[in-house]
């Protein structure tokens, strides 16, 4: 489990978060939603060893992690989807992909099947470029190349973000599976309420760098929801 304890993390003098606690536990869907500039991606950065918290503390599988470097939480099992996918445009599919090598050790450097089932646009596409690659095509890179890590944490930075309808539901239905499976957390954060209430087991709104309301999908008033996400 990921345990994030009341965090609070700080860009010079100003303050991305206060306090922010939240969970996520293998086979569930935590998404956090909230409009633009109330802290998503800090949160996402702190967890993941981006940027340094100020207070609290962060653990995963039981310990202690807020202060290791963004390598080490990788080599943890957490991997990283961000927003904007940051592909690398002149390096092919293939290279993208093979960049998630990184923490696995010598046996494991190897592309699995599964990854093309999953995507399997990737598999005609290993020669190309990433910077090649439509918006949608990159977050299905981006994605596959976490998965390459094999984590048991994976965060997602607004995969839907100008994203095609018919991606976001493809990017749905393999959140879903990886889900199902039982062996992964998956901490996702998002704008929009129905691909989050589809997918989420658990719901935090964040708010001005605060956790403003969370629970269990079943348990929140949806018209509450929307209005704390509404300009």
């Amino acid at each position: 489990m990921l345990e994030v304890n009341r965090i609070d993390l700080h860009y010079g003098a100003a303050i991305a978060l206060r306090q922010v606690s939240i969970t996520a536990s293998p086979g569930s869907v935590t998404c956090i939603l909230g409009r633009n500039g109330v802290g998503k991606t800090s949160l996402l950065r702190a967890i993941t060893g981006a940027h340094p918290i100020s207070a609290g503390s962060i653990k995963w599988e039981g310990q202690e992690i807020s202060r290791l470097p963004v390598y080490e939480r990788a080599r943890r099992g957490i991997a990283w989807v961000p927003q904007g996918r940051d592909v690398f445009p002149l390096l092919t599919v293939r290279e993208n992909l093979e960049t998630g090598f990184a923490v696995l050790p010598s046996r494991d450097r190897k592309i699995p099947d599964e990854i093309f089932d999953l995507f399997p646009v990737l598999k005609t596409m290993l020669r190309r470029r990433g910077g090649d690659l439509s918006g949608g095509q990159q977050q299905q890179l981006a994605i596959a190349r976490a998965l390459i890590m094999k984590p048991r944490l994976i965060v997602l930075d607004e995969p839907t973000e100008g994203i095609q309808p018919s991606i976001i539901k493809d990017i749905g239905r393999v959140i879903d599976l990886l889900r199902s499976r039982g062996e992964m957390a998956i901490l996702l954060v998002e704008q929009y309420f129905d691909f989050a209430q589809a997918l989420a087991q658990t719901i935090a709104v964040m708010d001005r760098g605060d956790i403003v309301l969370s629970g269990r999908r079943e348990d929140l008033d949806e018209a509450d929801v929307r209005r704390r996400l509404s300009v």
